[in-house]
């Protein structure tokens, strides 16, 4: 049975003239023009297809039919809405409502506009700053400017007005909103997850990522004063702030102003998550380290930056109101920055800040376990500040706390040695040595008198640790490598200047070298007073021995 009821040709059949259509007739001729309407719309379904369109316009029926040889139904256009109309006496018959029109008011209708040419005409947009009032540019009124309020706003107290520049609006594409939210989500509640590691090691490593930036800064440093409460948020926070400083296709250089701020936070607040139980060392320890990276990574492009850090942690350090776990971190921070810091701002502090410090670490002075045990991390952190800042030293003169291998000074100054067959020195041999020789021996002899004197002035003893000087072989031992520069740079002089100058120099040169030697002894007695035996463990073994 075809779709196409036997009524609709009947109809069809009475719109060209035939008033009375048998009905046997009617029911032979739509199957027909069922399979007529199907072979049309076949044909114009492939136009559309080949226009690369997805919805079917009268444009293609119109193909379709002209692909068949049929003359186009005029007075259609794809843009036009089709009105349908029911027809009278028929349940679901529609019909177009076609307006006729009377062809005398189509011709007298006035002609369209001719369209131009197609053309490059150039013009001026503007003369030394100044747009020419022409027709191919817009008028100046058309350009939008801020209204009197937003003047008045602007405007200086001498009455000049203030350029007023508006943002501009930074475009994403939609796969890197879809990266950013996610990495938001992995943050905020996921850090715990495999996946939140594989986003950190993609931060680190893809290229694609600058224009996130700017997004990313802002949503850590917003995060992190909204959720001091939340350590594993925080963490999660200064390990995304680690993968993108880690990245080395990111130009994060102008946006370390929004970052660092975020990162000494999490360093000295004075209260990071929300339990007692919160292990928020370890953050304030991570975080030390991160801002020590930057330092060094990003120091030589800003001069101010560990300066003005330096200044925040040694501020939040001798402040004795602020609370023990702001002092461990800034002690963590500037122990982080090196042995260099530690020795420069930590140790001149170190005794009075143990004055304060002492009480709280008494059990009988502070019967708060919790602010017992914040005193001892402080303790622990200084000493473990002071004792890398000792071994560095230690390091630089290893011969210092070795034992001696030779016999001590005498007391008529003369060196003692085992050697038989080694020549004596006199007045006479050293008349006939050479300049060089001579002078090297003079200032060794003159540097060892120099020795004993400062020895004699110096006190007994300190705590168990001899206040003698060492030996010569001792000074040789720590300082040989300053002493054979200065002499040889000596005898260069002495050829070009003269005798005195040159000798002044080598003088110069081994003071300053036996002057490092004793800071270093010093600075482990002072410390030995602070901390006691405990500061032993970071002396290797043989040089313990020399005080055991």
């Amino acid at each position: 049975m075809s779709i196409v009821p036997k009524e609709t040709i009947e109809v069809i059949a009475q719109s060209v003239g035939i008033p009375t259509l048998p009905a046997d007739v009617s029911a032979a001729l739509a199957p027909d023009v069922e399979y007529r309407l199907r072979e049309i719309m076949q044909e114009a379904i492939k136009c559309m297809r080949h226009a690369k369109r997805t919805v079917l316009t009268a444009d293609d029926v119109d193909s379709a039919l002209s692909l068949r040889n049929v003359e186009p139904v005029y007075g259609f256009a794809s843009g036009d809405p089709l009105r349908f109309k029911r027809a009278v006496g028929h349940k679901d018959l529609f019909y177009i409502d076609d307006r006729e029109v009377d062809f005398k008011e189509i011709i007298e209708a006035p002609l369209p506009k001719a369209p131009l040419d197609t053309a490059v005409v150039a013009h001026w947009l503007a003369i030394e700053g100044v747009q020419p009032a022409i027709p191919e540019n817009p008028p100046i009124d058309a350009i939008s400017a801020p209204t009197e309020n937003i003047r008045t706003e602007h405007v200086k107290d001498d009455g000049l007005p203030v350029d007023i520049k508006l943002p501009v609006k930074h475009i994403l594409s939609r796969e890197l909103q879809m990266y950013f939210d996610k990495i938001v989500e992995l943050t905020m509640s996921r850090s715990s997850t495999p996946v939140f590691r594989e986003a950190l090691v993609s931060l680190s490593k893809d290229s694609g990522l600058h224009p996130l930036v700017p997004y990313f800064s802002y949503f850590i440093a917003d995060e992190v004063t909204r959720s001091l409460a939340d350590l594993p948020v925080l963490f999660a926070l200064m390990r995304v702030v680690q993968s993108l400083l880690r990245n080395p296709h990111v130009h994060i250089e102008p946006y370390l102003h929004q970052l660092m701020p975020s990162m000494i936070t999490c360093i000295v607040a004075k209260r990071l998550g929300h339990r007692l139980s919160d292990n928020h060392w370890e953050l304030r320890d991570f975080s030390a380290n991160l801002v020590a990276s930057v330092c060094r990574k990003y120091g030589h492009a800003y001069h101010n930056l560990q300066i003005r850090l330096t200044k925040t942690l040694i501020n939040a350090f001798l402040d004795p109101h602020k609370a023990l776990t702001q002092h461990y971190g800034a002690v963590q921070g500037i122990s982080a920055l090196g042995t260099s810091a530690v020795r420069l701002l930590l140790l001149p502090n170190l005794e009075p800040y143990m004055q304060l410090l002492d009480p709280e670490l008494q059990l009988e002075k502070q019967t708060n376990e919790m602010k017992r045990k914040e005193a001892w991390r402080v303790y622990g952190a200084l000493l473990c500040a002071a004792g890398k800042c000792l071994y560095e030293r230690l390091k630089l003169f290893p011969g210092l706390l070795s034992a001696s291998t030779q016999p001590l000074l005498r007391s008529n100054k003369r060196v003692a040695t085992n050697n038989p067959n080694k020549r004596k020195s006199s007045t006479d041999l050293s008349a006939s040595q050479p300049p060089l020789k001579k002078m090297a021996s003079d200032v060794s002899m003159s540097s060892m008198s120099s020795a004993a004197t400062m020895a004699g002035n110096m006190p007994g003893s300190v705590d168990g640790f001899s206040a003698q000087l060492p030996n010569p072989s001792m000074m040789q031992a720590s300082s040989s490598g300053q002493m054979a520069d200065g002499i040889a740079a000596a005898g260069l002089i002495r050829r070009d200047h003269g005798g005195n100058h040159h000798a002044q120099m080598v003088s110069a040169v081994l003071r300053q070298a036996w002057k490092e030697d004793q800071d270093a002894g010093h600075l482990l007695a002072s410390l030995h007073d602070v901390f006691g035996e405990a500061i032993f463990s970071f002396i290797q073994p043989p040089e313990i021995s020399f005080f055991l």
